[in-house]
């Protein structure tokens, strides 16, 4: 049972990420803030990105992971990703001023992330790897019982012959 609502979900999601104009009226939710960041976050034209991190995290509703951080003439930034969002804040390392842009994508958008793994956790990479594990089990022990049976046999090889040369075909077309 597991098993056919992993399949499920990744058939759905990967039909999904197929098609990416099929967001069903859902749009991009934007939004921007700015203001100052805390006293002692920068100083001397040096960022202390876990400080600041946390400042945006806990007053300017930053989540997820941190994927990108740095500095370069004078302006430092931070970026923050999970399923279906973004957000990046640049601020001026002399003055310690920030603007922060935040955006949500969707349902679609986090489906096709969880989907893919953009963005996740280690826990949900690690259902990712279990699902795919799960699934060639159920694949490769199809394909194992339809050999076995000697009355399938021939039909088994004609359908895994098709299919491996089909998909090949395919491949090298794409």
């Amino acid at each position: 049972m597991v098993s056919l609502l992993v399949v499920l979900f990744f058939a759905l999601s990967g039909l999904l990420l197929n098609n990416p104009s099929w967001t069903f009226g859902q749009q991009a939710q934007t939004s921007k803030a700015s203001g100052e960041l805390p006293t002692g976050s920068v100083s001397n034209g040096t960022a202390d990105y876990l400080v600041i991190s946390e400042y945006l995290r806990a007053n300017q509703g930053a989540t997820g992971q941190i994927t990108d951080y740095g500095s370069e003439a004078g302006t430092g930034r931070i970026s923050y990703g999970a399923p279906g969002y973004t957000a990046t804040a640049n601020f001026n390392l002399a003055t310690g001023e920030f603007t922060m842009q935040t955006t949500r994508y969707g349902v679609v958008a986090l489906i096709t992330d969880l989907h893919k793994g953009t963005n996740v956790s280690t826990v949900w990479k690690l259902a990712i790897d279990a699902a795919a594990i799960l699934l060639s089990a159920v694949a490769v022990t199809g394909l194992v019982l339809q050999l076995f049976l000697a009355k399938k046999r021939r039909t088994a090889l004609i359908l895994l012959t098709v299919g491996v040369v089909g998909g090949l075909v395919l491949m090298f077309l794409a």
